[in-house]
């Protein structure tokens, strides 16, 4: 006799958590996110759907198969997985679980999801973040970016919260937290149809970071100049 799995048909999709690297397409013109574990060579978009990472043709999620999407019921769950020093600049992202999915105990495997908030981690120096920086690794055709403040930049490509919330589209929302890694304390709220007070203080913010980096540079190649140097 086969035992079948009983089945759920909520009224509102289900709600879960992981974390991901953010991700920038090279020629600047997409965002997106990639796993941090099966499936981590295959950048996603707000809303995707899944296919089997060992290219079997059954439908994601298989019994039989850990292939399909995969989150965590309870935030905190999601939110201790980035002390891990591998995970430090990957962002927690709030999900919407869409079609077919399998129920475990701590989480889902799942067919298609929308990510409705991505909240950014601290700097590295410990500064509340303004902007997805580049990480110095990626994907092919993919650029990984890492949360970054204003005075970490150093010429390095970059965008602010709010152009990367534009560029990833379908009504995401990236939320800037503060303290330890994983705290998740919303600092700043930016919608990607429209900019306020603190998004428009953060882009100003990298421009000045910007122009304070060139600035220096300029005066490094003058004092070689005054020094007859080449």
């Amino acid at each position: 006799m086969r035992l079948r799995l009983p089945e759920e048909r909520p009224t509102e999709p289900p709600t879960g958590y992981k974390i991901a690297h953010p991700v920038l397409s090279h020629d600047g013109t997409r965002a997106g996110f990639t796993g941090v574990s099966l499936g981590g060579a295959l950048p996603y978009g707000v809303v995707a759907d899944a296919s089997c990472v060992y290219g079997l043709r059954h439908q994601a999620p298989h019994r039989r198969c850990d292939c399909g999407f995969h989150c965590v019921h309870d935030r905190s769950t999601a939110e201790s997985l980035l002390c891990t020093a591998e995970h430090r600049a990957a962002v927690l992202l709030e999900v919407s679980v869409i079609g077919r999915y399998l129920r475990f105990e701590r989480g889902f495997r799942y067919a298609r999801q929308r990510i409705r908030v991505a909240t950014v981690g601290p700097c590295t120096c410990g500064t509340v973040a303004s902007a997805l920086a580049d990480a110095g690794w990626g994907r092919p055709g993919w650029r990984a970016l890492a949360p970054s403040c204003a005075g970490c930049l150093r010429g390095r490509t970059s965008v602010s919260l709010a152009s990367f919330a534009r560029l990833a589209g379908e009504g995401l929302r990236v939320v800037a937290g503060s303290g330890a890694a994983g705290c998740g304390v919303a600092v700043a709220d930016v919608v990607a149809d429209g900019l306020g007070v603190p998004e428009l203080a953060a882009e100003a913010a990298l421009l000045q970071a910007r122009l304070d980096w060139f600035q220096s540079q300029l005066a490094r190649l003058g004092e070689r100049g005054k020094g007859g140097e080449g």
